[in-house]
């Protein structure tokens, strides 16, 4: 078992830092479609698990056009002509125009504007399936909670790439954190593992394995001081935070898949189980670390 999961990770570690490092915004935003909708469906499968069917076409759409969405607002296109607007000293220039065309963009290209139209589209299909009417609350349920919860959260990643000229190595730090955590957590756990961190969602945790992790995501914040341009007290921090938000996210996946009785979310993945399974912690690490550079200013 152990043999099988360090070979599917020495497969998909450099495809993902390829992806990530090499590539521009747009591709990391088209994978990272690909990498959501089949988590999606793998959600989706745990409710159907416990009687929950989602509409599944319609919150799939909306999740990858959250994901288009996000990144065609990384565009500065629009920024720049606000800018030149507010800079600029001709009296001609359409500065009102630019901010009005700026305040509709925004509106546009909006997270709220994606929940919206999704609720309306939520709205159509219980007016207008035949659907039994004691399917309508759950399968409202199961399809906003994909989206709110899987989708959304993961569509930080896209922001942190195009954050800036650092933002592949950006977004390559919450990966590497939670990379070294897994591996940390794992090895540390079978070895002096005796205390269990939540018996009641994932038997197997331990807190000798969560510090374990703790300890291998702040190497990696050292480690990084040699490659960003960000005090090293701040990529502890973000290490630190993006760890204890990881560990959240797993524990959370687990509860998912405990309540659907099942023990892994899919088999793509051999040794790890389903790609849900892979990318649970990253679903609230990426945008804790988002969160620590926009809100600290680092």
């Amino acid at each position: 078992m152990t043999g099988t999961r360090v070979l599917t990770a020495l497969v998909l570690i450099p495809v993902v830092l390829a992806v990530v490092l090499l590539t521009p915004t747009y591709v990391v935003a088209v994978a990272l479609a690909v990498v959501t909708v089949q988590a999606l469906r793998e959600y989706f499968a745990l409710g159907d698990a416990i009687g929950q069917r989602a509409y599944r076409c319609w919150t799939i759409f909306c999740s990858v056009l959250l994901i288009a969405q996000t990144w065609r607002a990384t565009r500065p296109f629009a920024h720049a002509l606000v800018i030149a607007g507010s800079t600029t000293t001709d009296p001609s220039f359409p500065a009102a125009q630019i901010a009005a065309a700026s305040h509709r963009f925004s509106a546009i290209y909006s997270s709220g504007t994606l929940f919206f139209l999704f609720v309306l589209g939520v709205t159509v299909l219980t007016l207008f399936t035949r659907r039994p009417l004691v399917e309508t609350l759950p399968a409202a349920g199961i399809s906003s909670s994909a989206l709110l919860l899987v989708a959304f959260p993961l569509s930080f990643a896209v922001r942190l790439h195009a954050s800036s000229v650092n933002g592949p190595r950006l977004l390559l730090f919450p990966l590497a954190i939670t990379w070294a955590a897994d591996t940390t957590a794992y090895f540390v756990g079978r070895a002096m593992g005796k205390h269990p961190l939540a018996p009641h969602i994932s038997p197997k945790k331990t807190w000798e394995g969560s510090i374990g992790g703790i300890v291998g995501s702040l190497l990696i914040g050292y480690a990084a001081s040699f490659f960003l341009t960000i005090p090293l007290v701040h990529l502890l921090a973000m290490a630190f935070l993006g760890n204890v938000a990881g560990q959240m996210g797993d524990l959370l996946e687990s509860a998912y898949k405990r309540s659907a009785g099942v023990k892994d979310s899919g088999s793509l993945l051999p040794g790890h189980g389903g790609v849900l399974d892979r990318i649970d912690a990253l679903i609230l690490c990426v945008p804790v670390v988002w969160y620590y550079i926009v809100l600290v200013g680092v």
